[in-house]
């Protein structure tokens, strides 16, 4: 017997059920070690030396490995077929040889499986082989790389520019992408122009739409109508002459279907089609292969093996008929410039299992099955073939000339199951068909318009964009674009709003002072190059102390540097290259640096406690003028790092601020005669555009007395608290649902919702589970997912575990819940030894006399 070592229970689970009683499959839960989170775990002085420390939640899993080798001295490692996983099989042996659950005789192999499948499984395990120790150190050096950059880095931010969390060797430079994108946005100025479309009738009776493109006898170029005028010039040249067919010219095209998915692209598309996050789709693609429907998800590669294109072909002639399936199978070959490990594209485990054959609960993995399964049979589908036809429209003197163009589908090809989606919306006048229609047949103006028209600005990024955009750069890899492009946003550096990409003030200024003083790194080409240097080290071309070491001597001369820097002279620099979007020229000859308030002093960027940032004048305190952080003409709504006067109540100011814990409203100011000025917390319902004055003072107006209570006549009262509206009666609170309610309830709700909440125990009820799983299988005991006060969690007896970010509750299985539990649970009490029994004193030998 051997024992198996998986990444997750619930791949354990399939490939237990694979395997049959000869093995013992156990979950390694994920990585086992790791660099812990203190200065020194990697030694640049001593040859970049690391120090690995086993995680408290993985002691027990790496426990029940060694307990399970004490039965069978056999290890087999069937990690996941990548860099990581490689690195954890590495972890695990390294690990367990130091406990000395791996012996001298003890046989360890390495088998990897691109599916979970019974073939693919039982065939790995017959081609067992070693650890790959040159993919192993591209891992080191990767994890070196992004400590050495986190730990030493970091703290540089966090003493010269306050409020900065921290800086990543890939995450810095993609957001230096969202930050640049919107200084383009900001400073993109609109072109206008003008174009001229008539509405043309055949000598049939059928309407079609052609566009200006010749005036004067010249081609119109885009900008030529530039104004109402030149456009109205246009509509009347085409209005005064009788316009015929010049020319009719179709040309037969083909489209050719995409690749099949490999990790960017699958994240582009579930991002494009369903508005699904990269975090997100990964997520649920990883729940979809370890429950053996598709092949493994962190793929570079769009190749598919020879008995999978083979399926789909037949699964192609199966449902679509012999005229959908290509004489010849297609074979796609990956264009990325970094193609590392040779891995499948994602695709189906079966072909024949069609979404609609397959009972997927989950929502999101539904979703993602259809997307992959209809990915993969189109890619070997038949082309689509059109027919494009442009046909020129001229007037008898050639002054005057328009074109119409479309495009019909003669047969639809690979389009009948799948088509690609937009990042962004484009008019495509192509797409349209146009009626039947002969050389030097005259047309009817039905009607002729001018549209006038502006240039747009480059669109922010979405996650599926920004994703692309990496991949192009060669920044990042399919393991890491989901965390980076979540890391960002965790970190408040980047919003989402309608699902693009928004810089915050915190993530313009660490891109502004990593430009400044860490230049290199945050370079596109550099960050590219040395991508390329770490897949030469999994190649084995190269190596990787060497990598380290040269990025290191240059690295640490630009850390040293930027201490050198007082935290003014950063700020000044960080003034001079957000200049342009802090400060913008209004008026030709004036400074705009100028402040307008004192007439003297100078505006530059300040940073607040808080950790924000906001502009001040250079004669702070006596000038007390600030806006917030940005251009000017954006402190209307925003709340100054002084507060926003909303108004006066009697002789109190009343102010909107913003605290540790978010906004407040505040009346008075803060004195040594008022030295704690009363404050409300705003309800995150309400938006703060529109708080005015009098929803302030009815906020400061809590709590509000409702009266005695009618049996022992305590204060009963009701307010806003951290959880929400609510009434109290002594110690006693019971939540109430509208937050308007706070101000309207009256004496009989207020005691009957106390009443309700006393007769459920007090402080809380008993919560009616939103998911119920079952018994525990190995313990026994209900297993559910319960909704709580700081989000969704795991309950099995007295263990409460709370789920990860990315998992919605209604995903969680058995397997997971079980995971969770395991690693909340504390470890099992030994009983305590007995004590032994004190030792019989033995009787004193008599000596024999002689």
């Amino acid at each position: 017997m051997a024992v198996v070592v998986v990444e997750s229970p619930a791949k354990a689970k399939t490939i237990n059920s694979y395997l049959g009683p000869g093995f013992t499959v156990l979950a390694s839960y994920g990585h086992v070690r790791d660099l812990p989170p203190k200065d020194g775990s990697v030694d640049p002085n001593n040859n970049f030396d690391m120090v690995w420390e086993v995680g408290t939640a993985s002691k027990k899993h790496v426990k029940a490995i060694a307990d399970a080798l004490k039965e069978d001295n056999e290890l087999i490692l069937a990690t996941d077929p990548d860099r990581e996983g490689e690195a954890i099989s590495w972890h695990l042996q390294e690990t367990l040889t130091k406990r000395r659950a791996i012996k001298k005789d003890t046989p360890v192999s390495r088998v990897v499986f691109n599916a979970i499948t019974k073939t693919a499984v039982t065939e790995a395990m017959k081609n067992p082989r070693q650890v790959d120790m040159e993919l192993v150190e591209a891992y080191l050096a990767r994890r070196a790389l992004d400590y050495l950059v986190g730990f030493k880095l970091s703290p540089v931010l966090w003493r010269r520019l306050p409020g900065a969390k921290s800086a990543g060797r890939v995450q810095s430079v993609c957001l230096r992408l969202i930050v640049e994108r919107e200084m383009e946005i900001e400073a993109f100025n609109a072109r206008e122009y003008w174009s001229v479309v008539a509405l043309l009738t055949t000598p049939r009776g059928q309407t079609f739409d052609a566009r200006l493109v010749t005036l004067g006898g010249k081609k119109l170029d885009k900008f030529d109508l530039a104004n109402a005028t030149e456009a109205e010039l246009a509509l009347q040249a085409v209005n005064s002459r009788d316009l015929s067919a010049a020319s009719v010219e179709a040309k037969p095209a083909n489209r050719n279907p995409s690749a099949p998915f490999m990790t960017s692209t699958l994240q582009q598309e579930a991002s494009r089609k369903f508005g699904m996050g990269a975090r997100q789709t990964m997520s649920a693609a990883q729940r979809l292969y370890e429950a053996g429907h598709i092949t493994y998800m962190r793929t570079d590669g769009i190749d598919m093996a020879p008995e999978a294109i083979n399926d789909a072909r037949g699964v192609i002639g199966d449902r679509y008929g012999d005229r959908y399936v290509p004489a010849s199978p297609r074979i796609y070959k990956n264009k990325a410039k970094n193609a590392q490990e040779a891995h499948e594209c994602i695709r189906p485990t079966e072909m024949k299992q069609a979404p609609d054959s397959l009972n997927i609960a989950d929502a999101d993995q539904k979703k993602l099955y259809n997307l992959i399964w209809k990915r993969t049979i189109a890619s070997q589908m038949e082309a689509a073939r059109m027919e494009r036809t442009t046909v020129e429209i001229a007037s008898a003197d050639g002054q005057v000339g328009l074109r119409a163009t479309g495009q019909v589908v003669l047969f639809d090809g690979f389009m009948c199951v799948y088509e690609e989606g937009r990042d962004d919306s484009v008019i495509d006048d192509d797409d349209k068909r146009l009626p039947q229609i002969s050389a030097q047949e005259p047309v009817i103006k039905n009607s002729v318009e001018q549209e006038q028209h502006f240039t747009q600005p480059p669109p922010r990024y979405t996650e599926a964009s920004l994703v692309k955009r990496m991949e192009e750069l060669g920044i990042g890899r399919p393991s890491t674009y989901a965390s980076v492009v979540t890391t960002i946003q965790d970190r408040d550096y980047v919003k989402k709003e309608k699902n693009r990409l928004i810089p915050e003030d915190k993530g313009r200024l660490v891109t502004a002072f990593l430009c400044n003083f860490f230049k290199r790194y945050v370079e596109y080409e550099f960050t590219a190059n040395l991508e390329n240097e770490l897949d030469d080290v999994s190649a084995g071309t190269r190596q990787y102390r060497n990598v380290l070491d040269r990025f290191w001597k240059d690295f640490k001369v630009s850390i040293d540097e930027a201490m050198d820097q007082s935290i003014t002279e950063v700020l000044e620099k960080i003034n001079t290259v957000l200049e342009p979007h802090l400060f913008p020229i209004e008026e030709p000859g004036v400074d705009p640096r100028a402040c307008k308030n004192c007439g003297n002093g100078r505006l530059s960027m300040r940073t607040a406690r808080s950790g924000g940032a906001f502009i001040g004048c250079s004669n702070y305190p006596e000038c007390r003028f600030t806006r917030p952080f940005g251009p000017p003409g954006t402190e209307s709504s925003a709340i100054g790092p002084d507060g926003k006067l909303l108004g006066h109540d009697g002789e109190d100011a009343i102010s909107l601020r913003d605290g540790r814990y978010g906004p407040y409203v505040q009346r008075g100011n803060l004195t040594e005669e008022n030295p704690k000025p009363q404050r409300m917390s705003i309800p995150k319902s309400w938006s703060l555009d529109e708080l005015d004055l009098e929803k302030a003072v009815q906020l400061l107006s809590l709590p509000r007395d409702i009266g005695a209570h009618p049996e022992d006549g305590g204060m009963i009262e009701t307010s806003i608290g951290r959880f929400g509206p609510y009434v109290k009666h002594g110690t006693l609170y019971a939540n109430i649902s509208d937050i308007n309610d706070v101000w309207t309830i009256g004496m009989n709700r207020a005691v009957e919702e106390l009443a309700k909440k006393a007769a459920r125990g007090g402080r809380g009820a008993t919560a009616k589970p939103i998911h119920e799983l079952g018994e525990h299988p190995s313990e026994g005991g209900p297993v559910n997912v319960m909704e709580g006060r700081y989000g969704p969690y795991v309950k099995w007896g007295k263990v409460n575990a709370t789920l990860p970010k990315d998992l919605e509750p209604a995903s969680i299985t058995m397997d997971i819940a079980v995971g969770l539990i395991a690693d909340k649970a504390p470890a099992k009490k030994k009983a305590p030894a007995k004590k032994k029994a004190p030792a019989k004193k033995k009787a004193p030998t008599k000596k024999k006399i002689t």
